[in-house]
C-alpha cells in the first residue's frame, strides 16, 4: 500500500462526516502538499476495489467516502444530508430470504430532514401566512 493510500484510509476511517474526494484531497494536501487530486482518486478507487473503504452514492451529489464497520445510512431525499444509524444486522435473514451467501449490504434510507420539512412546509404557506390548499 502506497504511503497516500494508507493516509487517505487513515482520514477515511478517522472521519464520521463521509468525505468527498474533494475533502479527502483537501486533507491529505497537509501532509503531502506536493499531491494531486488523481492519485486521490486513483487511491480511493483502488481501496474501494478492495473492499477497505465503502463508497456512498447519493443522487445528485458527489461520491462519499466511508469506513467498512457495519452501519447504515440515512439521507435527507432534499439536501443530501448523510448520517449513520445502527440497525440490526439483517445478513442472516437476507440471506435466508435470498438463498445465496451474501458478502454484505449498504442499506440507506431516504427520508426528510428537519431542516428540509420545516422549508417544505414554510412553502406551502401563502405570504400572508395562510395555508394553501
Amino acid at each position: 500500500m502506497t504511503k497516500y493510500a494508507r493516509k487517505i484510509l487513515e482520514l477515511v476511517e478517522a472521519s464520521r462526516n463521509h468525505m468527498t474526494a474533494e475533502q479527502i484531497f483537501d486533507a491529505l494536501r497537509e501532509t503531502y502538499p506536493t499531491v494531486v487530486l488523481a492519485t486521490v482518486y486513483n487511491n480511493l478507487n483502488r481501496l474501494w476495489e478492495e473492499g477497505r473503504i465503502r463508497k456512498l452514492s447519493v443522487q445528485g451529489s458527489p461520491d462519499r467516502f466511508d469506513r467498512i464497520a457495519r452501519h447504515d445510512h440515512l439521507v435527507c431525499r432534499g439536501c443530501g444530508r448523510l448520517s449513520d444509524v445502527t440497525l440490526e444486522d439483517l445478513t442472516g435473514a437476507l440471506q435466508r430470504q435470498m438463498g445465496v451467501p451474501l458478502l454484505g449490504y449498504d442499506l440507506k434510507l431516504l427520508y426528510l430532514c428537519e431542516d428540509c420539512r420545516r422549508r417544505r412546509e414554510a412553502g406551502r404557506e401563502t405570504e400572508d401566512g395562510e395555508a394553501l390548499s
